[in-house]
């Protein structure tokens, strides 16, 4: 494994860093500029770095990586004491993540997005889990996956179109689940706390010769946030397996299926148009892996899955005076991708990696789409990466990606990538690239239309398609640097960006479509629409990680956003900075504990549409801990825990403005107080 990085950075204290991290500051820039007064001659610091697939789908340590990236590992998952992943997110420099809800998140990187995120991509072993139905987005409640599967998690911290396509748009998260035969036995974690938490989570694994098989099942409850119709129930299946045929040969299978129950909506919305109701969901997913090793610096592998999607969401709308409308967004979905990838080394220097995908996708939804369904969606794309060693400390990695999706032409997505060994402990990385985002369905034929079921008359239009819709275009340019130090262990990671957006897509409104509705001037019409001027994000983000004492580390991941939209309504969708600061601890005897304190600037969060109604979430600082105890009982090992979420003043993260306009400057949905005890043994 590679050598450690040696180095001198000076980090300048951002101005907008919360009080309780800027204490912090001159301690921690101290260690840096400590560990930069060691000689030459000194011994490098040795400790592995982590190998990324994710930057390029080549194997490489981080330091020689085309881009910034974060790797959070099984022990962190299980140090936060978290239910679930997307909170685990918000750890990483530069993702933007809140809820709406207990159950909704809304996930981002740097901010931006929609109603519901598709900017960003993300994989589970490499498979898009983004939803093809109406909206697009991860529903990341209702994954098909258990906390207790995943190895680790790998997000890429920038535009990475050659190596996904056109949903890593702005970054990748890349779920990667462990081996079968990895640790087999059986075990089981049961949480039981306030907000009537209730979750019970199983696992087996075991091997036979080549063969090795994972199932585990988990179901999760709560009630959600105080005074909000969001309770939640939620069941998972999955199942691993794989088989070794032969030394080059290796097969996978996985299987996984999610069911439940989600609250949703608000009592006192306008004329209940957003009125509660009980959401179902059914999901689940089939994922086939060949791999093929013919040397050993070759590997073939051909894949493919199917994901399916059934979401059944009902109610009735009414108010004094007006006739009840039935509403819903019943939505069915079905995608199918097949993949085939090659990696080689050809020359002592060179690594290649090419690959074909072939996709289809197809969304059944009468109500949202009252002109009817949206054609199948295809895809095909072609993507290649060579990483080149031309001299020793010199890593050059150039990726390109040829995509055609249905309706459209064929779009390039090029990447560059220089990586400088400046030292044996410091790399500096300079690169482009570019990327075109994928068109929603419901962006393009979206059509809604609420009936009175008396006389058939139309009473509202919120949603008219438009398919003349451009795909939006990012170019993105990147400095970065990674300094490693003797002092306390120290990693920084530093990343500077200029991320330019031509077509952004926008809901905006629209005159009266003909017939005009009945309620038209109560209710006006809107569709999405490309913005006539460029958006510009620049800003740094940075991750120190450093291990001051023994047995603890701190960890701070800060970003500071320059945003150049013009528009009011555009720039607030971007918090102008966030920041997180942990502290974990190793107290011997068994205890350990984590705590985590995020500060995140003002964000409007997604673009729900009310005319004349502006609304922007508050900054807000919140923590969380965990408290955990390793013990026996008589021989048998045992985990005890104490995880508490949202610690401080209530506050509100994401608002749904078509509520929040009722509730003025009040929020209408803050997040509540959770506390939770758990206890995991060996079953």
């Amino acid at each position: 494994m590679p050598t450690a990085r040696k180095g001198r950075p000076t980090p300048a204290l951002p101005d907008s860093l919360p009080r309780a991290l800027r204490s912090l500051w001159p301690l921690l820039a101290g260690l840096a500029l400590g560990a930069s007064a060691a000689t030459p001659g000194e011994s490098p610091y040795i400790e592995e770095l982590p190998v990324v697939l994710t930057a390029s789908r080549l194997p490489q340590p981080l330091h020689e990586a085309p881009g910034a990236a974060t790797v959070i590992d099984r022990e962190t998952i299980a140090a936060t004491g978290y239910r679930d992943l997307a909170r685990v997110l918000r750890l990483v420099a530069g993702m933007q993540v809140g809820q709406e809800r207990g159950h909704a998140q809304w996930v981002t990187y740097h901010g931006l997005s929609n109603d519901f995120p598709s900017e960003m991509q993300v994989l589970v072993d490499g498979r898009s889990v983004i939803s093809p139905s109406a909206f697009g987005g991860v529903d990341w409640s209702a994954l098909p996956l258990a906390m207790d599967e995943i190895d680790r998690v790998e997000v890429v911290r920038g535009t990475n179109a050659s190596g996904f396509g056109a949903n890593a748009f702005l970054g990748v998260v890349n779920i990667i689940t462990r081996h079968s035969a990895d640790l087999p036995g059986a075990s089981g974690t049961l949480r039981a706390g306030d907000a009537a938490v209730r979750d019970l989570e199983a696992g087996w694994s075991g091997a036979t010769g080549p063969h090795s098989l994972r199932v585990n099942a988990a179901t999760k409850r709560d009630d959600g946030f105080d005074g909000l119709n969001d309770a939640s129930r939620m069941d998972v299946l999955t199942l691993r397996a794989d088989w070794q045929p032969s030394a080059r040969d290796a097969l996978m299978l996985r299987l996984g299926g999610s069911a439940g129950r989600r609250g949703e909506g608000y009592a006192d919305s306008v004329f209940g148009n957003d009125g509660p109701r009980n959401v179902r969901n059914h999901n689940h997913t089939v994922h086939l892996q060949w791999r093929h090793n013919p040397a050993p610096d070759e590997e073939w592998v051909l894949s493919w899955y199917r994901n399916v999607e059934r979401i059944r969401e009902a109610w009735t709308a009414s108010a004094p005076g007006f006739p009840a409308v039935p509403l819903d967004r019943h939505r069915d979905s079905t995608r199918d991708d097949l993949e085939l990838q090659h990696r080689s080394a050809p020359a002592r220097d060179v690594q290649l990696v090419w690959g074909v995908e072939a996709r289809r996708d197809r969304v059944d939804s009468p109500f949202l789409f009252a002109a009817g369904n949206p054609p199948a969606q295809t895809l095909v794309r072609l993507f290649g990466n060579a990483e080149w060693r031309p001299l020793a400390p010199l890593t050059i990695n150039l990726g390109a990606a040829q995509e055609r999706y249905s309706g459209e032409p064929a779009r390039f997505s090029p990447r560059l990538f220089a990586n400088w060994q400046a030292t044996t402990r410091e790399t500096l990385r300079a690169g482009y690239s570019r990327a075109w985002r994928q068109r929603i369905p419901f962006e393009l034929y979206g059509d809604v239309r609420a009936v009175d079921p008396a006389s058939g008359a139309v009473l509202v239009r919120p949603f008219l398609p438009n398919r003349d819709l451009r795909q939006t275009r990012i170019d993105a340019l990147e400095l970065g640097y990674l300094g490693r130090f003797t002092t306390w262990s120290t990693t920084l990671d530093v990343r500077l960006f200029n991320e330019r957006i031509h077509d952004f897509i926008l809901r905006a409104p629209q005159p009266d479509p003909q017939p005009r509705p009945l309620l038209a001037g109560f209710l006006g019409s809107t569709r999405y629409e490309n913005l006539d001027r460029p958006i510009t994000l620049r800003g740094v983000e940075y991750q120190l990680a450093t291990r001051p004492l023994p047995g603890t580390e701190l960890r701070l991941a800060h970003s500071l956003i320059d945003r150049r939209f013009g528009p009011r309504e555009i720039d607030d969708r971007t918090a102008p900075y966030t920041a997180s600061l942990s502290w974990l601890q190793d107290w011997g005897r068994g205890w350990r504990s984590m705590i985590s304190v995020l500060r995140m600037g003002p964000l409007a969060g997604g673009d729900g549409f009310v005319p004349s109604f502006h609304y922007v979430a508050r900054p807000y600082t919140t923590w969380d801990a965990n408290l955990s105890w390793h013990t026996r009982v008589g021989t048998t090992p045992v985990q005890f825990g104490l995880t508490a979420q949202n610690l401080g003043p209530r506050h509100q993260e994401i608002a749904d403005r078509t509520e929040q306009v009722l509730h003025g400057t009040h929020a209408a949905n803050p997040v509540s107080r959770s506390v939770w005890l758990s206890v995991s043994l060996p079953l």
